[in-house]
């Protein structure tokens, strides 16, 4: 016959009996319950099955008595001889029932000669033999140093396996003051130790701090775990950077090559990460120094990306300030001293020189005006001046930088007719640098020198009754002077031969001096004329004397100055002064005599006209371009009258006009400002700028905003006004992440001009928001055979807070060892993914505590509770424990001839067995014990 079993899906499985009628027997039930404590090594007895049942141990042993355990594995065995029940392993109460405060194993014992079955229970009692322990020996915890007194922090539980008073009783915390230990009682009676901060943290104090937790349990003798608790400070952003010095001083000379590192600016900051990371950069800066000099932001280095020039700027000054990544800063001052290089030769110009001068000039003629300049200084700009060779010159010192060349003695043009004068200027550096010009001046003639004959007498013989005009002999007189003055005219001095005028007997051609006889001489009336000759230039010596007068006439150098006041920006050509009339100068003189303007600037600010004697400006002439902040701007020029060898000084002073706004570098600014800074807080600000001078200048600040924050001016060491923000009222990140201000600065000019700069405020996140899950429980049903990496649910923790305070990472905090094979919760995302299959009859429900923890180390906890439900995979499982093989044909209806087991590993309607049997045969199933069937007759047998 068969009988069959079936589940809610018709699933069916068959056992086949085949019985041969020859005897009747009888079911029996019973049960027995014992108790033994855990880790008794095998073969430890348990009970005496054959005592308690009343069977004698032959009984036992001759009917085949033998256990069956439920489980897959055995715990126990019957010993035949004996009857006593012993253990098959050894036990392990917290292996078998991890968490389950009764831990019973169950067993029957089958008699198969009798047909009984005798259920056990048996009862495995717990033993001191786990201490608790904690998941993490060493935990690492990170707090803010902005941590309030009396914050709580939970601690992982530690575990202990063993129950009752041998289970985690008593938790013990040692290490410093800042901390002390609260424990909790949970809402499933556990005990949860809190973290408590008891002093304020301080990082710069200490940067971490060491604990000792002990978990204790309550056996005899008590057993103990500890777990080192390393408490990691994290850093608020609480000091403000600190330079190394309030003012770096540094010389360099000008020649230091272009790249060289002229000094490194230092900053430290107590704090850490990125509140300690400084930068480096300029806060007051000058053009001209901008652009010379460079500030590395990350290293501080202060390096020359252009060549130094000391005449163009002997020293720079500047504002640095470091700032560190929350916004906290500190300014210092640099002072850069440009130390001068004679990398400059004197440059020596002739302003004015003659090119003739006149022999008969007298000692002290002006024949040249030389300008000289050195732009180095020092003695490298020390000229000294002089002429080479011997020269009848001599140099003589004038206004400023000024000399002019004269004569030193009386000129003789017959022993030199013409002079290259070699001016050398050199300055006192070492090596000396030098430079020259050469002043060429020819001596004109002076018709100082008589002419004279080559020959004192001549005398010639002349035979008589000569032809007329007839060459006696030719007279040579030669002169020392030049060009008309050394021309020679020859003529016959007065006199008389035999009372007639000798010119009636000779002539001298005048320009030859050839004698001519006019008559023809007879021996006996004249034998010999004695004449004389004269010779003389083309004009009078008196008359000469005269004109050399007029031509050699002493110059002589005048000296002056003049000062004039203009207002800046004038247009080109606006007067500056009547030149002509304050120097008492007739018009006609400054336009014939080469009236000029000179400068020792490469650029000319003004002009003269030749005209009305007026001088006028060559350009529009910007003061705070020409002087920047110098308070007196003065341009200096020279106005050389050529023609008169007279040079005038002027200076004009270049007055301010209120043409320039206050203006601020950055017009917008950032500031970070941690929401922990504390009310009276100041944060200095770049100061405006204002080129203007005296009234014209900065004159005041003000702010508008909110209230959190209001507005501080400080005189500083060089009588500049320096605005400070100073904080009000505390800030609250979470409240307003920003604050938009206005800083306006005013000149005192008429009207007023104003320089805004629109401040923004970004307030820093301060760890002082743990994270919230959105739910304290997250419940999610999930069928047993849902597909491996299927995420079952996600959780949503958020934060308050920013950045790294605000990032949320998730972690499984507590759950069983099984629970931990299955589950996976991704730490970025908080998604629970399934890693193996579900298996209802392996567990029905999973509790786990999660935990979110934001970058700051606060943390927010929650419980998950997945319920698994259940798919009907499994088909009920028939066992035959016992079975008779024959029966007697008389056996009385009711004989039991075999005995089943049913089970089904499903659950619910899935595991609700019904077991049936063929109508046809006269047998019928009684239900017994639990999932256990009695197979009957339900009729007489007949064979």
């Amino acid at each position: 016959m068969c009988t069959g079993t079936e589940g809610r899906w018709g699933r069916r499985k068959r056992a086949l009996l085949c019985c041969v009628l020859v005897a009747t027997w009888e079911a029996v039930w019973g049960q027995l319950r014992y108790s033994v404590p855990e880790e008794l090594p095998k073969g430890s007895f348990v009970g005496d099955v054959a005592k308690d049942l009343a069977l004698q141990p032959a009984t036992i042993r001759d009917r085949g008595a033998r256990i069956l355990d439920r489980g897959r594995t055995r715990y126990f065995a019957l010993h035949a001889n004996s009857g006593h029940l012993v253990t098959a392993e050894r036990l392990d109460r917290e292996q078998l029932c991890e968490g389950v405060q009764r831990c019973v194993l169950r067993c029957e014992v089958i008699v198969e000669g009798e047909m009984k079955v005798y259920e056990i229970e048996v009862e495995i009692t717990d033993i001191n033999d786990n201490a608790p322990t904690f998941g993490e020996a060493e935990k690492e915890m990170r707090m803010s140093e902005i941590t309030a007194p009396g914050s709580r922090f939970s601690l992982s539980k530690a575990h202990d396996p063993d129950v009752g008073v041998n289970s985690l009783q008593s938790y013990e915390l040692s290490g410093d003051e800042h901390f002390s230990l609260s424990v909790q009682a949970g809402a499933d009676g556990e005990k949860r130790p809190e973290l408590v901060l008891a002093k304020a943290l301080d990082r710069e104090e200490a940067a971490f701090h060491e604990l000792v937790l002990r978990a204790s349990d309550g056996g005899e003798p008590a057993r103990t775990g500890t777990a080192r608790i390393r408490v990691s400070v994290l850093d608020a952003n609480d000091n403000a950077p600190v330079f190394s010095q309030a003012v770096y001083a540094v010389r360099v000379p000008e020649d230091v090559p272009v790249g060289s590192t002229l000094l490194t600016l230092t900053a430290t900051d107590a704090d850490e990460g990125i509140n300690a990371n400084v930068k480096y950069s300029f806060k007051e800066i000058s053009t001209k120094a901008s652009k010379v000099l460079d500030l590395d932001p990350e290293t501080g280095l202060i390096r020359l990306v252009r060549s130094l020039d000391f005449e163009e700027g002997d020293s720079y000054e500047m504002e640095v300030q470091v700032q560190d990544g929350g916004g906290l800063f500190d300014t210092a001052t640099i002072s850069i001293s440009v130390t001068d290089v004679n990398d400059n030769a004197p440059e020596l110009t002739v302003s004015s020189a003659l090119n003739e001068i006149s022999e008969d000039a007298p000692p002290g003629t002006v024949v040249a005006l030389l300008h000289v300049q050195d732009r180095d200084s020092g003695a490298n700009g020390e000229v000294r001046c002089s002429l080479v060779g011997d020269v009848p010159f001599r140099l003589r010192s004038s206004v400023g930088s000024y000399y002019s060349v004269v004569t030193s003695r009386e000129l003789d043009r017959e022993e030199v007719s013409e002079y290259n004068v070699t001016v050398w200027a050199s300055d006192g550096g070492s090596p000396s640098l030098r430079s020259s010009a050469v002043l060429a001046l020819r001596v004109l003639d002076v018709n100082d020198n008589a002419p004279v004959f080559a020959e004192a007498r001549y005398s010639a013989r002349l035979p008589e009754n000569n032809a007329e005009g007839a060459l006696v002999l030719t007279v040579r007189a030669w002169d020392a002077d030049w060009g008309q003055n050394a021309r020679v005219r020859y003529r016959l001095a007065e006199g008389r031969v035999r009372g007639a005028p000798l010119s009636s007997y000779v002539s001298v051609q005048a320009e030859t001096g050839a004698l001519y006889a006019l008559r023809s001489f007879d021996y006996e009336e004249v034998r010999e004329v004695e004449m004389c000759a004269a010779r003389e230039g083309r004009w009078g010596r008196r008359q000469r004397a005269l004109l050399c007068c007029v031509l050699v006439a002493a110059w002589e150098a005048a000296w002056g100055q003049l000062r004039y006041s203009v207002p800046e920006e004038l247009p080109k050509g606006s007067f500056v002064g009547d030149v002509a009339k304050d120097l008492a100068l007739q018009l006609p003189a400054l336009r014939d005599r080469g009236a000029r303007v000179v400068s020792a600037d490469r650029t000319q600010y003004f002009a003269l006209h030749a005209n009305s004697g007026h001088l006028v400006t060559a350009e529009r002439l910007d003061r705070e371009q020409l002087c920047r902040l110098v308070e007196r701007c003065v341009l200096r020029c020279e106005v050389i009258v050529e023609g008169e060898m007279k040079v005038y000084s002027i200076e004009v002073e270049i007055t301010d006009i209120n043409d320039n706004a206050p203006s601020f570098r950055e017009s917008e600014p950032e500031l970070r400002i941690s929401e922990t800074t504390a009310p009276g807080s100041r944060f200095p600000l770049a100061e405006a700028r204002d080129p203007d001078v005296g009234v014209n200048s900065l004159q005041s600040y003000e702010l508008s905003g909110d209230e959190h924050f209001s507005l501080s001016v400080q005189a500083g060491a060089d009588g500049e006004k320096r605005p400070e923000l100073v904080l009000a009222k505390a800030l609250d990140r979470e409240e307003a992440a920003f604050h938009e201000l206005v800083l306006r600065a005013s000149d005192g000019g008429e009207p007023a001009r104003t320089g805004t700069a629109r401040i923004r405020v970004s307030v820093l996140d301060a760890n002082d928001n743990a994270p919230v899950f959105s739910q304290a429980v997250y419940a999610v049903s999930v069928p047993e055979d849902v597909p491996v990496s299927s995420t079952l649910l996600t959780l949503t923790a958020t934060d308050a807070d920013e950045g790294i305070n605000a990032n949320v990472k998730y972690s499984v905090k507590k759950a069983t060892h099984l629970a931990s094979e299955i589950f996976y919760l991704d730490p970025e995302t908080g998604s629970i993914r399934l890693v193996r299959s579900l298996d209802f009859e392996e567990g029905d429900s999973y509790d786990l505590q999660v935990m979110a923890r934001d970058g700051g180390g606060l943390s927010d906890t929650a419980t998950v509770s997945i319920s698994v439900t259940d798919v009907n995979d499994y088909a009920p499982e028939i066992s035959v424990r016992s079975a008779l093989s024959e029966i007697s044909e008389d056996a009385p209806p009711g004989t039991v001839v075999a005995l089943l087991h049913v089970q089904d590993r499903d659950s619910g309607a899935n595991g609700e067995v019904r077991c049936s049997i063929e109508e046809s045969v006269p047998f019928r199933l009684k239900r017994e014990l639990d999932n256990y069937y009695s197979v009957v007759t339900s009729r007489e047998l007949d064979r």
